[in-house]
């Protein structure tokens, strides 16, 4: 779920940054480039822990611009396939109910939902056990499975 990597990223600055504080500069440019993002590989990077290293920076020609390799260490959320969460629904329909567990968007379908539990379409669309103990509806928590992934470019699916 939660795994603690190091990855390396060319980082491209203005030349109007150069001065004393330009290590600064490129963390907080790392930090806004990169925190909030998803790699398919590696999963979504919640948060930057350190800088390893700055390489020396290669100027671009004719912009000015300069490239500086920078090695970081990061935590990054992926989940895999069997693995159990908690999440919050956000959506619910006949077809069945979206959730989210943190930046990760996971679908429950109908078929994978308890034969017990009936879908009630109203004011609140909601999935009811027969007993009425146990609602499902938007902004419930609900613990599952994750059954399958889908990874793209920018955004990793469940179901």
């Amino acid at each position: 779920m939660f795994f603690h990597i190091t990855l390396e990223r060319n980082m491209q600055l203005h030349p109007r940054h150069f001065g004393p504080h330009l290590r600064d500069k490129l963390v907080t440019k790392l930090m806004k480039d990169v925190e909030g993002t998803c790699s398919g590989r590696h999963g979504f990077i919640v948060a930057i822990t350190g800088v390893e290293d700055i390489g020396k920076g290669l100027i671009r020609e004719g912009t000015g611009f300069v490239t500086f390799p920078v090695k970081y260490q990061c935590v990054v959320f992926r989940p895999f396939k069997g693995e159990i969460l908690d999440a919050a629904v956000t959506m619910v329909n006949k077809m069945g109910f979206f959730a989210e567990a943190g930046p990760v968007q996971i679908f429950v379908s109908n078929h994978l939902i308890p034969d017990d539990m009936e879908f009630q379409l109203g004011d609140v669309p909601n999935y009811t056990t027969s007993d009425r103990s146990v609602k499902i509806q938007k902004d419930s928590e609900v613990r599952l499975k994750i059954i399958g992934t889908r990874v793209d470019a920018t955004e990793i699916v469940c179901s």
